[in-house]
């Protein structure tokens, strides 16, 4: 399979263009305490994750810590700008499965050390407008053809029908260094896709106990009861606060109560996450102005991995304020559509036929919506230039303009749930055409049958009670 790598191209900074990088070499990764907690801060609110923030020991040596002005009296405070406005911002995201360090290997559920598997990866799109994003997660065992790449200290060979987590271990092992491991990825990435992602975070356990814990927690709607015999983790049925601990290991449990040991369902949990995090960090205002994010950023984690174009601080915190009125249900998120694969049904899955419509839609960065499903907004105009022909005239997540039940080509559309009723009594999400289970409020793909995301507002106001976000 070929490659597609992006040959004699510029490495872009969101604060403006430098001198290319080489993509897989160390220098591609730059940690730094300020810089990890502002990104951190907008990672935490807008994309998952399963894991937090980083390991690697690479630090930009000498760099200049941003310097913020002190307010003088009447002085007005500093205006934070994104310099990429009325671009589109696109990113991969990877959850390290590692159990290196104390915390990692209590929340890993394992003392086993060493082990550098990439279980979590998830592909973010953010509109040019800051309207929406969109997210899809390629599950850990999805068997596909991997690319060639190039590591610090070598090349890995192509290599056929492989689990897509072991790119990121395989980088790992020929570079020994996170930076193989995660451009190695991104490179399989778009080989795979046809997207031409140029930066990639990586994130750990640690991490994310540390991220949702910098907000206060998160709360989460729980369809039954919860219980892992491997983390201890217990919880009951209904609306739950659950600090970083605790949503770390419901992020990334597999066994015992509410759960079926599946991947795919536990990719499709953690999406309902990333959701649940972005509308707990909208109703505290944690994205309205500079000093918030700066003294969040304080709190935040102490180590984070990214590549090196998304390393300026004051950037990333402009790209987080302008998200600050982004509605929670313009997050798209979804799984790539799977089938089981012919050589191992039971444990593996390749990707379906279909799967290449979703990966286009990206490309022409459109939202990850039905094209007949109502847009965003109750004038009818749509939010983003790529939205304008596939969702226009109706309202996203079924929220009417008026609260009250419309009619669909499908069947009832109730605002309340955010889902259509069909004459039959079957129940679809109108942002992907899945169909909802009643008792658990998981989507299953309309193709293939698979799980692929979380009906967190059917599952808000059936179970927990909890009025729609605004």
């Amino acid at each position: 399979m070929a490659s597609h790598r992006i040959k004699d191209l510029k490495i872009p900074n969101l604060g403006g263009w430098h001198s290319p990088k080489p993509m897989h070499g160390t220098a591609y990764i730059i940690r730094h305490r300020l810089r990890s907690a502002i990104i951190m801060t907008l990672v935490a609110v807008v994309v998952f994750v399963s894991t937090a923030v980083g390991v690697g020991a690479y630090t930009l040596a000498n760099a200049p810590t941003p310097i913020k002005p002190i307010i003088q009296p009447h002085g007005k405070e500093e205006k934070l700008v994104d310099p990429n406005a009325g671009k589109p911002i696109e990113f991969l995201v990877l959850g390290q499965d590692t159990r290196d360090g104390g915390d990692n290997a209590t929340l890993g559920g394992t003392d086993e050390k060493g082990e550098h598997n990439a279980d979590t990866s998830m592909v973010v799109q953010i509109s040019a407008d800051r309207s929406y994003i969109n997210l899809v997660s390629i599950p850990r065992d999805s068997l596909v053809n991997a690319p060639s790449c190039q590591t610090s200290k070598g090349t890995v060979p192509a290599r056929h029908n492989v689990m897509f987590n072991s790119i990121f271990a395989a980088g790992w092992n020929v570079g020994g260094d996170l930076a193989s491991a995660a451009s190695c990825t991104m490179n399989a990435v778009n080989a795979l896709t046809g997207l031409k992602l140029e930066h990639f975070i990586v994130v750990d356990f640690q991490g994310l106990q540390g991220m949702i814990n910098a907000i206060g927690g998160v709360n989460v709607c729980l369809p039954t009861d919860v219980k892992d015999s491997f983390t201890g983790l217990e919880l009951k049925q209904g609306l739950q606060h659950l600090d970083g601990t605790q949503a770390t290991e419901y992020a990334r449990m597999r066994h015992g109560i509410g759960t079926d040991g599946s991947d795919i369902m536990r990719t499709a949990r953690q999406q309902y996450l990333v959701k649940e995090l972005l509308t707990e960090a909208l109703s505290k205002n944690l994205l309205t102005n500079s000093a918030q994010l700066y003294r969040l950023a304080n709190e935040a984690l102490k180590s984070l991995s990214i590549s090196s174009g998304l390393s300026n601080a004051t950037t990333l915190a402009g790209l987080a304020l302008s998200l600050h009125n982004m509605k929670p249900d313009h997050l798209y998120a979804r799984t790539i559509s799977v089938v089981p694969a012919p050589s191992d049904p039971k444990n593996r899955v390749v990707w379906a036929s279909n799967a290449d419509e979703t990966w286009r839609t990206l490309r022409e960065y459109k939202p990850l919506v039905q094209s007949d499903t109502p847009s965003h907004g109750t004038s009818g105009q749509a939010e983003s230039q790529g939205a304008t022909n596939q969702n226009q005239g109706a309202t996203s997540q079924g929220q009417s303009s008026n609260g009250t039940q419309t009619q669909t080509q499908q069947g009832t559309l109730d605002p309340t749930t955010g889902l259509i009723t069909t004459s039959d009594g079957r129940l679809i999400d109108p942002v992907t055409g899945g169909s909802v289970d009643k008792k658990n409020g998981m989507i299953r793909d309309p193709v293939t049958g698979q799980y692929m995301g979380v009906a967190n507002q059917y599952l808000n106001a059936t179970v927990c009670a909890v009025p729609a976000q605004k």
